[in-house]
């Protein structure tokens, strides 16, 4: 994918979550890849058979992240102020950001503004040791699942405004089948 070149691009565009190499986290997303290689989406979320949950969320989670991270900075070109004042998907889907730290009340703003609060928000939340252990052998918090449930459910709202706003940018960049192939993988993980 190409990054795209503009004033806002850098700012959207969060760095990639690297997992390291030689991790059991690293093993773990070769396991994912590998089945996603097989096209049997259903069986690529599956919880391999010894590994631990939360383990598993929290590598799709990253991978996710990084997926979406992606494909939203190939549009950030048309995805802009002024074609985009509102964070919506559709006229029903109005999103208003809030972190709860430093924006305790939910604030309407522009898509672009929105994706960049969130996805600084994701990378700060993967980044946090005490919520995504890196170091094998340390426990996972008892709040996890609903940090990676809430970190999804926020992901998912990128995807709705891609493909509600974005979807023609989509066609013409010729990338549909990676946005549908990873939104396809990314609801059969979360359901």
């Amino acid at each position: 994918f190409p990054l795209v070149s503009g004033s806002r691009s850098s700012k959207t565009f969060k760095p990639k979550k690297n997992i390291p190499e030689g991790s059991h986290q690293y093993e773990l997303l070769k396991h994912a890849e590998a089945t996603l290689g097989s096209g049997n989406l259903r069986q690529a979320v599956m919880l391999p058979e010894g590994e631990d949950l939360n383990e598993w969320i929290a590598v799709n989670t990253v991978d996710f992240f990084n997926q979406i991270n992606m494909l939203y900075g190939t549009i950030t070109e048309f995805c802009t102020e002024a074609s985009c004042p509102v964070m919506s998907a559709g006229p029903r889907y109005e999103y208003h950001w809030a972190d709860g730290t430093n924006i305790k009340k939910p604030i309407k703003c522009s898509a672009p503004k929105y994706i960049d609060y969130l996805m600084t928000w994701v990378q700060d939340q993967l980044d946090d040791e005490t919520l995504f252990p890196s170091k094998i052998g340390v426990p996972f918090p008892k709040n996890f699942m609903s940090v990676a449930k809430t970190i999804l459910k926020r992901l998912f709202r990128v995807y709705a405004h891609i493909y509600h706003q974005h979807f023609d940018s989509v066609m013409r960049l010729q990338e549909e089948a990676h946005l549908n192939t990873s939104f396809k993988h990314f609801i059969f993980f979360v359901q």
